[in-house]
């Protein structure tokens, strides 16, 4: 049974934004990123591509992304296979659905030493970061 770790993202200040921005008539509501679940992966596939497999770091070294943006299911995801075997089992998968998004991220590498960095990072950049 793999492991699960579940990552939530609550997005109280852009709620709160959408509250006082009803309020005021004479200000035009601020652009927020999109929540729903395919451009949050969006942005986390883009950033984990240039920062954790791109970068040369050495805990994705092993690894290859594979992305799974166009999912009929409702859930695109991530994953993080074997470099030398990417029909392999994933080793990480990141996936997200709904509106707004509620990421999953699960797999070996979440049990492993790098589990918690992985956690902040793909919260950071479903949060709307780009950077490393």
């Amino acid at each position: 049974m793999p492991f699960t770790y579940r990552l939530l993202c609550a997005f109280p200040l852009a709620a709160l934004g959408v509250a006082l921005s009803a309020c005021q008539s004479e200000r035009p509501a601020a652009v927020t990123a999109n929540r729903a679940a395919l451009p949050t992966m969006e942005r986390v596939a883009l950033a984990a591509n240039s920062c954790w497999f791109k970068s040369g770091d050495a805990a994705f070294k092993p690894y290859r992304l594979a992305p799974e943006l166009n999912s009929f299911s409702g859930r695109p995801r991530i994953l993080a296979v074997p470099r030398n075997s990417p029909e392999s089992r994933p080793m990480l998968v990141v996936q997200a659905e709904g509106n707004p998004a509620r990421l999953d991220a699960f797999g070996p590498m979440m049990s492993g030493p790098d589990g918690e960095r992985i956690k902040r990072d793909v919260l950071r950049w479903a949060r709307g970061a780009s950077g490393c």
